[in-house]
């Protein structure tokens, strides 16, 4: 008896008593468990940070975290591995490990739209068959080169469905986020590669299923048949019990309000069951989890809330320690040799070929050009978390040894870290033809010809900010003369690892087409967008475009600058960073928000306008016989000023608007004349332009009631135009350039704490400013230099 016991792994205690009674902490499971968290955390994201100028997705940086913390790098030293990661400890590490996997395969079942799939268009279907059949009969084949050099002994019939199954397989949450990287997810390829991706994703867990059961220690090849049948049996039950169930729930759940705790529970306790049941079976507890998220209903509230109270500590906590659990198996040093190498080149090669190859030859049977078609095949060659748990279940069952183990991580890394550079390299989406870019003519509002289609791409974050904005575009349309207005109403939704931003894109539509959606599968901020705009287009006649971009937040502003190149938008509004709180002052949301405006005023294809909404039109829709505004146009002098003066004078058109043009001239200047100092680098020839300008306002002032003129004479800037401010100050909208021309805007920006807004425009919204009422700044496109102030300044913000 004493010899067993000694033979024996000691027991580690859940809890020290601390280092001042002598105690270790790190010899206890759970301190232990903690600094591994934190270890596996810190370096992830470390890495995660460092590989994202390569736009890669977050699950390389924790493979290879994983591994480097395993025997191929760090672990190699014995004194790290026995100190962090003692093999006494690998069961609690694996148990925490596999219970995130089992909640995070029940996510990725949330990500899965069944009513996506089976509306899967035939070439979004051939794809993705193509994908799984040519792949998986070339890892057969392979794995025959494998059982004959380095994996002898192995189950036969185990190793040929594994080696196919990981080659097979593509990995649905990675090649989503992939795409929004590349801005691919609303062009044809992004939607084909998403519907092919879910369809090959849910393959895969029954091929995957079909390996497991066969893979079992069992000696007779009826223990396999039972299991794979009890399996089934599970499926079918389940897919008869849970949706009613669900369905249920969902219509007990309202959209704006919180959901009951009990749901929430008594769904992770399914979760839980389901996966007892599918392990007992001996297929894998993850399993029942994944068919659990599947068969739950995505109607309603209730999946997101779902998502909303799982994901940040699944994916942030327990998820990383998987792809430790995995590292700790994946010793690269076993890799030695030319036969080896050898090897890995075979089984990367044979991967990509079949993926690549089989994909090709599909698409170009459905007619799809050469260029998309080779990019889908590198799209749908993307690995990631469900390679790694084939491979694990693989290396668990013995049907892979230590050096076949290493060569499939290896090859699934290289695979998915390819795939973004190559598909930058072969496909690029914003390649345009010369031809719609010379139709690209009215860059700007200012323009000879104002009975010419207005075309304004306006952009909004949330359903606050939609009544002011709808305002904004009710005084913008004027009087319906010639073309009109046509808008572009862009949602911003920021596209995150977590799998509610999968979520969003199963929502997305192509850009530029009408995303009207009033079922229940929208949710409640999309219902209040859908309704707003679909009410202003048909009570205002103007023709709107609803579209919706998917980004991270640091690169987003290539969507707004693209989608107004695409859609040849004049002007692009954007909602300012802050938000008027009840007292009248401004608070900042979010500051990532600053970031997008500075970036697109330097990189848009036209003009740009930032609107500080300051409840313009008040809290709600305001119809266009109630509209009653008092627009005031601040000039000084400058392109920027002029195109604030186009705006104003397109929304003095309207019936109910009335517009103040101030224009502000020094002392010694006599009437008509305009000095301009130029400290934007322009050239004076725009001296002409403005006294032109000023010579139409003049005239049509004369003859139109809506327009007032008043010329102010300044001596002090600082006080003179915060007094002309002061006059105006009930006013209900003030237009201003962004970079005003002339000694008086001069004297003014020395004072100018927001550089997106201007001198003027920040002395408007500042805590002395006399007015509360919205402000749109406006800068006019100038191609090449535009807004060379943010451009040199970079991505230095203020902390505010």
């Amino acid at each position: 008896m004493a010899a067993n016991t000694s033979a024996c792994p000691a027991l580690m205690k859940a809890t020290s008593n601390g280092v001042f009674q002598g105690d270790n902490p790190i010899d206890f499971a759970l301190p232990l468990a903690i600094l591994q968290i934190v270890i596996v955390v810190i370096l992830t994201r470390l890495l995660a940070y460092l590989l994202r100028p390569l736009r890669q997705p977050r699950v390389i940086a924790e493979v290879i975290g994983g591994i480097m913390l395993g025997p191929s790098l760090i672990g190699r030293s014995k004194i790290f591995l026995d100190a962090v990661f003692p093999k006494k400890s690998l069961t609690v590490l694996e148990t925490l490990a596999n219970l995130g996997l089992l909640f995070f395969l029940f996510l990725a079942g949330l990500e899965i739209d069944t009513k996506s799939l089976r509306n899967t268009g035939k070439k979004a279907l051939g794809i993705a068959l193509a994908g799984i059949s040519l792949p998986f009969a070339l890892g057969i084949g392979s794995s025959f080169v494998l059982r004959a050099t380095i994996s002898k002994g192995v189950d036969s019939v185990a190793f040929l469905i594994f080696m196919g199954v990981a080659l097979s397989i593509t990995a649905f949450p990675v090649l989503a986020r992939i795409l929004a990287e590349l801005k691919l997810l609303t062009t044809e390829i992004g939607r084909l590669a998403m519907s092919a991706a879910a369809v090959n994703d849910v393959a895969a867990w029954i091929l995957l299923a079909l390996a497991i059961a066969l893979s079992g220690s069992g000696t007779s090849p009826l223990v396999s048949l039972w299991v794979f049948l009890a399996g089934c049996a599970f499926v079918v039950v389940a897919a008869c019990v849970i949706p009613p169930v669900f369905r249920w729930i969902a219509r007990r759940c309202h959209e704006g309000e919180p959901i009951e705790e009990t749901y929430i529970c008594a769904t992770l306790a399914v979760v839980l069951v389901c996966g007892f049941v599918t392990d007992a079976i001996g297929i894998h507890s993850m399993f029942g989890a994944f068919v659990v998220g599947v068969l739950i209903p995505k109607e309603g509230p209730f999946a997101g809330a779902l998502i909303e109270k799982v994901e940040d500590l699944v994916s942030g906590l327990f998820l990383p320690l998987y792809f430790v659990a995995s590292g700790l198996k994946t010793n690269v040093a076993t890799i030695q040799g030319a036969q080896s190498w050898g090897l890995l080149v075979l089984v990367t090669f044979t991967a990509c070929f079949g993926k690549i190859v089989g994909t090709l030859g599909v698409s170009l049977a459905f007619k799809i050009p050469m260029r998309e078609a080779v990019a889908l095949g590198f799209l749908m060659n993307t690995k990631g978390l469900v390679e790694l748990i084939v491979l694990n279940i693989g290396k668990d069952r013995k049907v892979l040894n230590d050096q076949t183990f290493a060569i499939m991580v290896l090859m699934a890394l290289f695979t998915t870290f390819m795939t973004t550079p190559i598909v930058m390299a072969v496909y690029k989406p914003a390649r345009r033809s010369k031809k719609e870019g010379e139709e690209y003519k009215h860059r700007t509002v200012e323009r000879d010809n104002t009975n010419t289609q207005l075309r304004i791409l306006t952009c909004f974050h949330g359903a606050g900010s939609i009544p002011s904005m709808i305002n904004l575009l009710e005084a913008s349309r004027g009087i319906e003369k010639g073309e009109g207005l046509c808008v572009y109403a862009l949602h911003l939704r920021e596209l995150s690892e977590r799998s509610s931003a999968i979520l969003m894109v199963h929502k997305v539509r192509k850009n530029g087409m009408p995303f009207w959606n009033r079922s229940n599968n929208s949710n409640a901020e999309d219902q209040v967008v859908v309704v707003a705009f679909q009410a202003f287009q048909q009570l205002s006649r103007v023709n709107v475009r609803p579209m919706t971009a998917i980004s991270s937040m640091s690169d987003i502003h290539e969507d707004i600058c693209d989608t107004a190149a695409r859609k040849r938008a004049s002007i692009v509004i954007l909602p300012f960073h802050k938000h008027q709180q009840l007292d009248g002052t401004l608070e900042t949301t979010r500051g990532d928000y600053r970031w997008v405006n500075r970036r697109v005023l330097v990189e848009a294809p036209c003009s740009v306008g930032i609107f500080v909404d300051r409840g313009l039109g008040g809290s709600s829709q305001v119809s266009a016989q109630d509209v009653s505004y008092s627009v005031v146009a601040l000039f000084f002098g400058g392109r920027d000023d002029r195109e604030a003066l186009a705006y104003g004078l397109r929304v003095a058109e309207h019936p109910g608007i009335s517009l103040t043009v101030i224009r502000f001239v020094t002392a010694r200047e006599s009437v008509g004349e305009i000095t301009r100092v130029d400290v934007d680098g322009g050239e004076s020839s725009n001296v002409k332009s403005d006294e032109e300008v000023m010579f139409e306002i003049r005239k049509k002032s004369s003859v139109d009631e809506s327009v007032k003129f008043v010329e102010k004479r300044v001596e002090n800037a600082g006080v003179d135009v915060r007094s002309a401010i002061e006059e105006m100050r009930r006013s209900n909208l003030f237009l201003v350039g962004r970079m005003p021309g002339g000694e008086i805007a001069l004297a003014v920006r020395e004072s100018s704490e927001c550089a997106e807004l201007g001198p003027v425009g920040s002395l408007l919204i500042s805590g002395e400013s006399p007015t509360r009422a919205s402000v749109l700044v406006i800068q006019q496109y100038n191609g090449a230099g535009t807004a060379p102030d943010l451009a040199s300044a970079g991505s230095e913000l203020d902390s505010d």
